[in-house]
């Protein structure tokens, strides 16, 4: 029995530092992990700032004139260090001078191009200056057997990368072309021309350089252009999640178009201003445009934290929708949570307008739940909306709403009714529609098992964000 208690009190003592050990073992990577995550960030900003400062900010300089940028440096650094190694060497004083020449040149190239903001008409030139600096250069190393004619090939490269045209494109081809076999044919018919090493020693360590020097520069080339791309594409990327939902621009990539779905029951939020017209006409274009922006800005912060889709803005008027596009069982709460938090934000910029003596706007909100259709629709200009009669439903629940309230439909009352302090308003004419049940949401109940609510809409939250992934 002694015996049995001992073991049980050793086993619960294992247990209980084992535990401990996992506490302290789990806290430290993740302070670890923070420390590193937080000098990662600070790394990589600081690569970026130095990045845009060479060669150019990326929202202000495309990327063709970014890899001109680009190139025309790693040219200047190349030959101005090949001159240094020359000197060192004591090597020939006219390829010394050749690649301080052209070290300048290529210098010229990219600053003209990086700070003056120009870099078309140099294409030509620039192209030129490096077949006519390696030609010459070659000449001087030996030719075909020398360590030079390992460049051509990354200078080639970097040519038909900055052709933006299929003429700029076939004049690099033929220019290189007819330098490598002119130097070929020089050096079969007038060998005399070519200035070859002194030993296979020279030629062996000369070569061995340049040829691991030449795939240094051609994968640094590559790194610069497959990030520059990547760059590009994640741009592009943004943008198009700006316009459609993560799912939708993932299946638009992939197949080129989207099919429209069909939602049994989804959720539409519509809000629109009182008086807009009246007060918009004492606002300059420009701060009618910075009130608006102000308001919306906010409105879409509120929408993807109630993990709502925004549709659109037509003036005004602001639409989202809660369900799409990936279905869930909270989007009607969702949208009524979202239209009391707009409702709050409103209010609080009417107080502090007001204190201040300065015109502002009351908002009247709609929610209604029904079956919808979602696609994208347009080819030039992607567009994802939705149709059906819930749509304009929703719209009738915003316009026979009142300031400052959250007007929904008896539908949408159904699915929140054990949530929301609502308040009856009967049967309300709506345009086009006859008389619709209309309830007021007035708040939270108080006794509403709201952290439920909460954790449900989470869930679902994080599994709409894997399935958008997957």
């Amino acid at each position: 029995m002694l015996f049995c208690w001992e073991r049980g009190r050793l086993a619960r003592q294992r247990k209980t530092k084992k535990f401990n050990e996992n506490r302290r073992r789990a806290r430290r990577p993740r302070s670890s992990r923070s420390d590193k995550h937080k000098v990662k960030e600070i790394i990589t900003r600081q690569i970026s700032k130095m990045s845009a400062q060479l060669i150019g900010d990326h929202r202000r300089f495309p990327l063709e004139h970014r890899l001109f940028n680009t190139t025309s440096l790693l040219n200047t650094v190349t030959n101005l260090g090949g001159a240094i190694h020359l000197l060192i060497l004591g090597k020939s004083k006219f390829l010394l001078f050749l690649h301080l020449i052209t070290g300048f040149l290529f210098f010229l190239f990219y600053y003209v191009a990086r700070f003056r903001r120009s870099y078309r008409f140099l294409y030509y030139p620039f192209v030129l200056s490096i077949v006519v600096f390696l030609f010459i250069n070659a000449l001087g190393n030996a030719g075909s057997l020398g360590g030079t004619i390992f460049y051509f090939i990354p200078a080639l490269v970097i040519a038909i990368i900055l052709s933006e045209k299929k003429r700029a494109t076939v004049f690099a081809l033929l220019i290189f072309g007819v330098a490598t076999s002119g130097l070929l044919l020089l050096e079969y018919n007038r060998p005399e021309w070519i200035t070859y090493y002194f030993s296979s020693h020279e030629r062996f360590f000369d070569v061995t350089s340049n040829l691991l020097f030449a795939q240094l520069f051609t994968g640094v080339l590559v790194m610069v252009l497959s990030q520059a791309l990547n760059q590009e594409r994640q741009e592009s990327d943004n943008l198009l999640l700006n316009i459609l939902p993560a799912s939708v621009a993932k299946e638009l990539k992939e197949m080129e178009r989207v099919n429209p779905v069909d939602y049994k029951s989804a959720s539409v939020l519509f809000t629109d201003f009182v008086g807009f017209t009246r007060i918009a006409e004492g606002f300059t274009p420009q701060q009618l445009i910075e009130e608006l922006d102000n308001c919306f800005r906010r409105f879409d912060v509120i929408a993807k934290k109630h993990n709502l889709e925004k549709i659109k803005t037509i003036g005004d008027a602001y639409m989202a929708v809660g369900g799409i596009p990936v279905s869930n069982n909270t989007h009607a709460a969702d949208c009524v949570r979202a239209a009391l938090e707009i409702e709050k934000f409103m209010a609080d910029l009417m107080r502090e307008r007001a204190a201040v003596n300065r015109p502002f706007w009351q908002i009247r909100i709609g929610v209604h739940t029904g079956d919808l259709i979602a696609g994208v629709i347009g080819r030039e200009k992607f567009s994802y909306d939705v149709w059906g009669d819930t749509v304009n439903t929703a719209s009738r629940m915003e316009s026979s709403g009142e300031a400052g309230r959250v007007n929904i439909s008896q539908a949408t009352y159904e699915l929140v009714k054990d949530y929301f302090d609502c308040e009856y308003r009967g049967r309300i004419k709506a345009k086009n529609k006859g008389e619709i049940e209309m309830y007021f949401v007035n708040g939270v109940k108080e006794s509403t098992p709201i952290m439920k609510m909460e954790n449900e809409a989470h869930i679902t939250h994080n599994t709409t964000k894997k399935a958008q992934i997957v």
